[in-house]
C-alpha cells in the first residue's frame, strides 16, 4: 500500500485547502514562497508519476485501480477538494478584493503575481492574470504528467503538446503582448459561440477604433467562424478543436484525466445532455442575433437596455457559474467534461457537422471485442463505447471529441479513430420505436441508436 505522503494527488488536496485558508484570513506571503510551493508541487506530481509509470509493465496498468482512489471515487477527500475549488472560483468572479486585488494596491495572492505581470505586461497584476497564470500552470504540469502516463501512444503525446502551446501561447502569452502594446485583450482561439461577447455593441466599437489590428481581429473571427470550422470539422471532427486547441478542453484532458471515468453513462444523463446544450446553442444565436440587430439598427433604448441584460444574465449564468464553477469544480464529483458535455456551444456547433457533415469517425472491429467495459468506463463525454463495440458498429456522436482514451485502454486493439468517406461509416441504419421499447424493455439504457 502506498504512503500517503507519496499520493501527489493528497498534496494537491492540502494544497488547494492551504490556498483557501489564505484567501480567507488575508495573511500575507512572500512571492518567493509561492512561486517555491508551486516548483514543489509540479516536481511532487512529476516524480510521482514517472516512479508509478515505470513500475508497471504495460501504460494500461496505469489506470487499474482508479476506484479504490481515495479522491478518484467521490470520497470525503474528493467533495473536499471540490469545494475548495468551488470556492477559489467564487472568490475569484465575484469577491476579488478577498485574495488582495485593489486598484489602490494590490495584497495577498493577487500581489504575488505582481513580479510577473510588471514583466510580462508592464502593469500590476489583476485577478484575471492570477487566474491565467495558475490556469497555464496546471494545464502545463498535469499535460507532461499525461505525457509521462501514456508515452507511449504518440496521438496522446502530440495533443497534448499541442494544448499545452495553445494555452501557453494564445490564451496567455500572446493577449499579455498585445496588452502590452495597448490593444484590447484577445484570444485568437476562442471562437463564436464559445466567445459569446465577440460581437457586443462595446467589442465591436473597441475593433473598429483599433484600426488594421481591430479589423484583422474581427475579420479572422468571421473567417474562422464561416469556413475554417467547417472545414476542419469536415476532415478531422471536432477534435481538432476540442481536444487539440481549446482552452477548457486543455484543463479537462490534462489536470481533470485523473477523473474522466466518473462521467455518467445512463439514459438520462444522455437526454440531459442533449436538452441543455442545444437550448444553449440556441439562447446564444438568438442573443447574437439581438445583440447585432440593436448595434446596427437604431432601435428604442430600452429594448438595447434589455437586450444588454439578457447578454449579462447569460454571461453570469453560462460563462461564469457554468462554465467556471461547475465546469471545473465538479471535476471530482461528475468528471472532467461537464461543461463541455452539457453547456458548450461550440461544442454543439462541432457535434452537429460531426455526426452529419464530418469524416471521422472511431471504427470498431467487434469480432476482437471481450466486453471488458474499459473504452466506456474511460470516455470522458459519457458515451457507451463498449455496446457500440458489441455490436461491430462506428462510433459516430455527436459528443464524442476524439480525445482517443477509448482506444488506448483497450486491450485488444478493437477501436481506431479514423478519417474516412461518411459513406463508409459501419452504422445502424434504422431502428423501429418498436425495437427502442423492447430494447429499453430489456434494460438496455445505452441510447447508443440515437
Amino acid at each position: 500500500m502506498k504512503s500517503i505522503i507519496q499520493n501527489q494527488y493528497v498534496t494537491l488536496v492540502f494544497t488547494v485547502l492551504f490556498s483557501l485558508a489564505l484567501l480567507l484570513v488575508h495573511k500575507p506571503l512572500d512571492a518567493f514562497l509561492f512561486y517555491f510551493l508551486l516548483i514543489l508541487i509540479a516536481c511532487t506530481i512529476l516524480y510521482n508519476e514517472n516512479k508509478r509509470v515505470h513500475s508497471t509493465k504495460e501504460i494500461k496498468d496505469t489506470n487499474d485501480n482508479v476506484w479504490n482512489n481515495a479522491l478518484q471515487n467521490r470520497s470525503v477527500v474528493a467533495y473536499i477538494l471540490a469545494i475548495g475549488l468551488i470556492a477559489f472560483y467564487v472568490v475569484i468572479y465575484w469577491w476579488p478584493a478577498r485574495i488582495g486585488y485593489h486598484d489602490s494596491g494590490n495584497t495577498g495572492m493577487v500581489s504575488w503575481m505582481d513580479p510577473v505581470s510588471f514583466l510580462l505586461r508592464g502593469k500590476a497584476a489583476d485577478q484575471w492574470f492570477l487566474y491565467g497564470f495558475l490556469y497555464t500552470w496546471f494545464v502545463a504540469v498535469f499535460g507532461f504528467r499525461f505525457v509521462i502516463r501514456y508515452r507511449h501512444n504518440s496521438y496522446q503525446v502530440w495533443r497534448t503538446f499541442s494544448l499545452i502551446f495553445f494555452q501557453i501561447i494564445f490564451a496567455f502569452l500572446l493577449p499579455v503582448f498585445f496588452e502590452r502594446m495597448n490593444k484590447p485583450y484577445h484570444d485568437f482561439k476562442n471562437i463564436w459561440p464559445l466567445n459569446y461577447s465577440f460581437f457586443d455593441a462595446s467589442q465591436l466599437n473597441l475593433m473598429s477604433a483599433q484600426g488594421t489590428y481591430g479589423k484583422s481581429v474581427l475579420i479572422s473571427g468571421i473567417l474562422l467562424i464561416i469556413l475554417g470550422i467547417p472545414i476542419l470539422t469536415y476532415f478531422f471532427g471536432k477534435r481538432w478543436y476540442c481536444s487539440w486547441v481549446c482552452g477548457c478542453g486543455a484543463l479537462a484532458e490534462t489536470a481533470g484525466d485523473p477523473f474522466r471515468h466518473l462521467s455518467d453513462k445512463s439514459h438520462f444523463s444522455w437526454k440531459l445532455e442533449r436538452a441543455i446544450i442545444y437550448s444553449v446553442l440556441l439562447i446564444i444565436i438568438v442573443m447574437t442575433i439581438l445583440m447585432l440587430w440593436t448595434y446596427y439598427f437604431q432601435v428604442d433604448s430600452s429594448i438595447a437596455n434589455g437586450v444588454l441584460m439578457f447578454r449579462r444574465v447569460y454571461g453570469f449564468v453560462i460563462g461564469a457559474v457554468v462554465s467556471g464553477v461547475i465546469g471545473v469544480g465538479f471535476y471530482p464529483i461528475f468528471g472532467s467534461r461537464v461543461w463541455c458535455r452539457f453547456a458548450c456551444p461550440m461544442a454543439a456547433v462541432l457535434g452537429i457537422l460531426q455526426k452529419y457533415f464530418s469524416r471521422f469517425r472511431i471504427s470498431v472491429n467487434g469480432g476482437q471485442c471481450i466486453s471488458c467495459g474499459n473504452c466506456s468506463t474511460y470516455c470522458e463525454m459519457g458515451i457507451d463505447v463498449r455496446a457500440y463495440a458489441e455490436e461491430s458498429q462506428d462510433i459516430v456522436r455527436a459528443s464524442c471529441v476524439g480525445c482517443g482514451m477509448c482506444a488506448e485502454v483497450c486491450p485488444r486493439g478493437v477501436l481506431k479513430l479514423e478519417n474516412s468517406s461518411p459513406s463508409s461509416r459501419k452504422t445502424q441504419a434504422f431502428v423501429s420505436s418498436e425495437d427502442v421499447t423492447v430494447l429499453f424493455n430489456s434494460g438496455d439504457q445505452t441510447g447508443k441508436y440515437y
